[in-house]
């Protein structure tokens, strides 16, 4: 009852404050519920009993998560139970959006994960990537982005085409240290099996045995990405990120941009949108998003 209740009842307070017409009373290792939502938070501690029983910790964050997906009609026991093992390491999906973006990247050849910061889109990419090389799915990984700087002239990167393109591709080398630390990136890339190139060198390749992960894709020109897009060849598994709302290429025309009615309805192709309620970061950046968002309908 402490694991589901949380020390001195804390995520009974906020089941209690999340659905204030319910009563509920513990009473040893029994709980009622009445009220007019008795019927939903019955079902929610339904779902954190299964959630416990797979083996998961709750905190603050997860009970908050849970009474959301209950509140949608969603099974938070089916989403959180979603596991993807990489090593030692068990990675879970926290939102029903982000199961949907694992699940199209496993069944697709090609998947499309559009949504704002924060929602582990090039995270959850790399942890699939690196799954598949494990398990020899693919001989290597390919990491891409547009040479694009949000807003800013960088000026001259010195160096050599690693070294100038590092910058850019830091949220993916990030998400790869957490995946196989440090030392174990430095030897896949050493030995060729992790690559890491700008779009621009994508050029005249065919992409075989790959999985291919393109970050910041909104920041690809219409030509960029249908250049990319025609790249792939046998064996490869691709997944294309981007945020529309973040928009940092010269005359503003995305290649991500309206993608999904000329590519819609081809078979291994799914589009997968993020939104706010998959935001995985600190409670504020859901709360930035939401603003944004609503700033943004308001003036269109």
């Amino acid at each position: 009852m402490t694991a589901l209740l949380g020390e001195r009842d804390e995520y009974l307070r906020q089941i209690e404050d999340a659905f204030s017409s319910a009563d509920i009373h513990v009473r040893g290792n029994e709980v009622t519920v009445g009220g007019d939502d008795a019927v939903m938070v019955g079902h929610l501690f339904d779902e954190l009993v299964l959630v416990l029983q797979e083996g998961q910790r709750l905190d603050p964050r997860t009970v908050t998560r849970t009474i959301d997906m209950v509140r949608s009609n969603e099974r938070p026991s089916e989403v959180l139970g979603s596991t993807l093992k990489i090593g030692r390491r068990t990675i879970r999906p926290k939102s029903t959006g982000q199961k949907q973006y694992l699940d199209a990247i496993a069944a697709n050849v090609i998947t499309f994960g559009i949504g704002p910061a924060g929602t582990g889109k090039s995270w959850l990419a790399v942890a699939m990537g690196v799954q598949a090389l494990n398990a020899k799915s693919v001989e290597r990984i390919i990491l891409t982005r547009p040479a694009v700087e949000a807003g800013e002239s960088l000026g001259f990167l010195p160096g050599d085409m690693l070294a100038k393109v590092d910058p850019y591709l830091r949220p993916l080398y990030d998400a790869l240290y957490d995946m196989v630390e440090m030392e174990g990136a430095q030897r896949l890339l050493d030995r060729g099996q992790v690559e890491v190139a700008p779009l621009a060198f994508m050029r005249g390749r065919t992409l075989n045995n790959s999985f291919i992960i393109l970050d910041e894709a909104q920041n690809t020109t219409p030509q960029q990405m249908k250049m990319f897009l025609t790249r792939i060849g046998f064996g490869s598994t691709v997944v294309i990120n981007g945020d529309i709302s973040q928009v940092d290429v010269k005359g503003g025309k995305s290649g991500l941009s309206g993608l999904e009615k000329t590519l819609g309805g081809i078979e291994g192709l799914e589009f997968v949108r993020l939104s706010s309620r998959d935001v995985v970061r600190h409670r504020i950046v859901q709360d930035i998003v939401n603003a944004y968002e609503k700033s943004d309908k308001a003036n269109s």
